[in-house]
């Protein structure tokens, strides 16, 4: 479960100077960044300091491994879109519509949500859950601030078109 964890950490970690493109890091990504550090130490702490049933860490394992190929198949299709640090104050010059975006308009912000989800169940504890809402919190905000930037740009009826399309953070069961 370390292992994993770390690894994964580490993805979302190399994204900040390997995929994103923001010529400096917003204070919002500080706080983002600070949070990872601080709720990784503390599930660290969780995963070492008390123990867990095989088959948390069985479903946490798979959840972390599910997040990091939806993070993998974002890197992908987001390439050439010269993506920005969350919070970032430009606005998109771009849509990307292909890969895991074909389904939902945030797969990065989905991706670190099933992680953290993960990595909490594989601690079996409720104490895990306060960070998992935190960053859920803060995603919602970055992507709802990254939607209304759209608004202001001519891009902006293409992307009302692409946003009735797709699901915000998760597929959506439904069309319409």
């Amino acid at each position: 479960m370390t292992i994993v964890s770390l690894m994964v950490v580490g993805f979302y970690t190399w994204s900040l100077k390997g995929h994103f493109s923001s010529p400096t890091m917003p204070d919002g990504a500080k706080v983002i960044s600070a949070a990872v550090t601080a709720s990784t130490l503390f599930f660290l702490y969780l995963i070492w300091s008390r123990e867990q049933s095989g088959t948390a860490q069985g479903i946490g394992l798979l959840l972390e491994i599910a997040a990091a190929v939806l993070f993998w198949w974002a890197v992908s299709a987001s390439r050439r879109a010269r993506l920005r640090f969350a919070f970032d104050a430009d606005h998109p010059d771009s849509i990307v519509t292909e890969g895991p975006y074909r389904y939902v308009r945030h797969p990065f912000y989905s991706s670190y949500i099933v992680f953290w989800s993960g990595w909490a169940l594989a601690t079996q504890t409720i104490w895990a859950i306060v960070p998992v809402v935190a960053f859920v919190a803060i995603y919602i905000v970055a992507a709802r601030d990254e939607e209304r930037k759209f608004g202001n740009t001519a891009l902006a009826p293409t992307y009302a078109d692409y946003k009735s399309r797709t699901g915000f953070l998760f597929p959506r069961l439904t069309r319409g």
